[in-house]
């Protein structure tokens, strides 16, 4: 299991000090239980584990839209990643547990704006940290991918023992959000919450 202050303080070391020259952190997880599936460590701050009924469902979103999360007094949107992905759902795959496990994605930049953008990611089950180069990760055949998936995918990566990763791609994960009507209504979800 990954601990919150490993996946807050990695990512940071310099190439000579870890000896692994080009190669980068990326978080492993899985949407499905043979989907094995990794983002890149800069791009997430925090692992959370989340009790149910923490998630405060919002009407009339789209499926995939969880609801939000009080976290550490701001408003998090949670998305079901595998729902969004046009794969199994989370509460599909995890009947029988009590908590949601999920991390949150933030946007790239290092303007004030996105600094401020964070996205609660539902997942199955986060497993490992991989080192890959990032140059090893490959395009996929186009038949090879669902059609939800693509617009998501950076590519794959093939590990040493065969073992395929399918490698995501954070920036499009958030730019696929609905920002205007999604801030709105976090304007009013929050001005409803303090009143």
């Amino acid at each position: 299991m990954v601990s919150d202050a490993f996946l807050r303080d990695s990512g940071r070391l310099s190439p000579g000090a870890s000896g692994r020259g080009r190669e980068e952190q990326f978080l492993r997880f899985y949407l499905e239980p043979d989907t094995k599936v990794m983002l890149p460590v800069s791009q997430l701050t925090e692992v959370l584990t989340i009790p149910l009924g923490q998630i405060i469902p919002i009407p009339h979103m789209p499926s995939w839209v969880m609801g939000v999360y009080n976290w550490r007094g701001e408003i998090l949107w949670m998305v079901d990643l595998g729902q969004l992905f046009g794969l199994t759902s989370w509460a599909q795959l995890s009947l029988k547990s009590s908590v949601y496990k999920a991390f949150v994605l933030r946007a790239a930049g290092n303007s004030p704006e996105a600094k401020k953008q964070a996205l609660g990611l539902v997942i199955s089950r986060v497993e490992d940290i991989e080192w890959c180069d990032p140059a090893a990760i490959q395009s996929p055949p186009a038949a090879a991918v669902e059609a939800g998936l693509a617009p998501f995918l950076r590519g794959f990566w093939v590990k040493p023992d065969g073992d395929i990763i399918v490698t995501l791609d954070g920036e499009a994960i958030m730019a696929a959000m609905p920002q205007s009507g999604t801030i709105e209504l976090m304007t009013v979800t929050a001005s409803c919450s303090t009143s």
